[in-house]
Formats: structure tokens, sequence, C-alpha cells
């Protein structure tokens, strides 16, 4: 079966839209499973197999259920204010981000913000961030001073599928690196 569009509604739900699906979020970001998929059978076929499937075989470890599966939530990638009960982690020295040509020019004047999300979202390898900006185009990839920053005092989180996150990159602590890495790493 294919899930691939029920999969992206589930994201929209979980992370930015609940009330696509008739539903609420607690604080933390969690929905009562029941009520999910009522809500999703509201407008598609669904049912409990479909949602674990969906959780299972996700690549991005995008969600969790909590440990009676009565509650499911995103790990990250919000748009709505929750708190999704991230531990403070000293970071590595380096991490990376991922992002499309098209937006270099921002960023080098602004550092990384969140724009439309909690977080910048940040990855620990260089090749996860080619990856990444390749979905934006042309793939332009950052390395973020990520052991300075904290350092300086900046707070970073790790989500449970290893996700980096932090509320802002300013520009002294990005360095550019040149396309034939980025590009390299994104093959």
């Amino acid at each position: 079966m294919n899930l691939t569009n029920t999969s992206k509604y589930l994201s929209l739900v979980l992370r930015h839209k609940p009330e696509a699906a008739g539903i609420t979020l607690d604080e933390h970001g969690w929905a009562n499973v029941t009520e999910l998929i009522r809500g999703i059978q509201k407008s598609r076929h669904f049912n409990l197999e479909m949602l674990e499937e969906i959780v299972r075989t996700d690549q991005k470890q995008r969600y969790s259920f909590n440990d009676d599966h009565s509650l499911i939530r995103a790990n990250q990638g919000h748009s709505i204010p929750v708190d999704v009960e991230l531990p403070v982690v000293e970071p590595p020295e380096i991490l990376w981000h991922g992002t499309g040509l098209k937006y270099t020019e921002s960023i080098d004047r602004t550092g990384l913000i969140p724009k439309s999300r909690l977080y910048v979202h940040l990855s620990a390898d260089m090749e996860t961030a080619g990856k990444v900006g390749s979905r934006h185009g042309k793939p332009v990839v950052y390395k973020v001073y990520s052991g300075r920053m904290a350092s300086d005092g900046y707070v970073f989180y790790r989500s449970v599928n290893g996700v980096w996150l932090t509320e802002r990159v300013p520009v002294p602590y990005l360095e550019k690196q040149d396309s034939e890495n980025t590009e390299n790493s994104s093959a």
C-alpha cells in the first residue's frame, strides 16, 4: 500500500494544522491516537495499522508514540507552539545546515533563523545536510561552529531522530562550503 500522501497529511496535522483533522495537540505536541484516526478517516481511508506502518517505515523518524501507543506526536518541525520536551544537549564542535542556493543571500546577511518553524534544523554530517539542501534546489551547505556557539551561551537540543535544533545561528558562526564539496556530499 502506498501511504505517501497519507504520511504527508499526517505531517501537516501533527506539525502545523491539527485542526485539519479536527483534533487538538496538548502543550507537548501529543495527539490522541483514536481521535487522530477518526479525524483522518473523515477525508481518506485510514486505520491504526496504517498509522503504525507510517511511523515504523518513516526514514526520517518524524513521529513517536508514547509507551502504550495511545498518543503520537511529531518529533520536531512544528510551526505551532509546542514543547516536545527536548533535552538540552552539548553539541559537537561542528554541525551542518543544508539549504538551497536561492536562500544564501539572506543567510549570509542575517544568519540562520527558523522562519515558519520553532527552531533551525542542523545535521550531524555534511552529507545529510547536502541531501536536505537538495530538496530546496541547488544545494548549499554551511558549516556551523556549534561548539563556539555553545561556549557563547547558545542552547542546542537533539531530537529523538538525531536532528540538532537551536533557536538561531548568527552569521559569525557560519561558513559557507564551496559548491564542489556540497555537490559531492549530496551525490
